[in-house]
């Protein structure tokens, strides 16, 4: 018996791994990048089409977060005013810090996650990877554990247009 072919989709942004958390941070986007190449040099991507995603907006991520949150991560550099006198009310600091260009990185992981539900709410794919996704520890009105747009609340939004349910299954190795 064979099983039917599934079409899997793959969401990479080049630049993405270009980010950086702090040298001293756990948390090293330049892994997606090691991820990515890995699946190319395995060729992986001839089993999947392969997309750069869509990039959030402000706008979408208001879907879920508070508009003063994300007007707060649209203008924090870690050096300005706005990071300086609002870092306390938004839960950034050492666990969740601002570094250069935070909301693009935030755009693009957020962006990859609603691009993979819209495509699977479009019955486009069968299974949508998105390596960079899975930042759900994001609150709605601050950062939390390395996360500051929770791309998972937003994609689940987008699932429950066509669904009824959706099923979260949270495997983070700390739990």
């Amino acid at each position: 018996m064979t099983t039917p072919s599934r079409k899997i989709v793959y969401f990479y942004e080049p630049n993405v791994g270009n980010f950086h958390y702090g040298a001293n941070h756990p948390m090293k986007p330049h892994r997606l990048t090691l991820t990515h190449n890995l699946v190319f040099s395995y060729k992986l991507h001839n089993k999947m089409h392969v997309y750069r995603p869509y990039h959030a907006t402000a706008h979408d991520m208001c879907k879920f977060h508070t508009e003063e949150y994300i007007y707060f991560l649209q203008r924090a550099t870690g050096n300005n005013e706005i990071f300086n006198s609002n870092k306390g009310i938004f839960n950034v600091g050492e666990d969740s810090p601002v570094f250069p260009s935070l909301f693009q990185f935030s755009s693009m992981t957020t962006g990859a996650s609603i691009d993979a539900a819209h495509k699977i709410n479009n019955k486009q794919c069968d299974v949508a990877i998105n390596w960079s996704g899975g930042l759900h520890h994001a609150k709605k009105s601050e950062a939390s554990g390395f996360c500051y747009v929770n791309d998972i609340v937003l994609a689940i939004l987008e699932l429950l247009k066509y669904h009824q349910r959706v099923l979260y299954v949270d495997i983070d190795i700390h739990h």
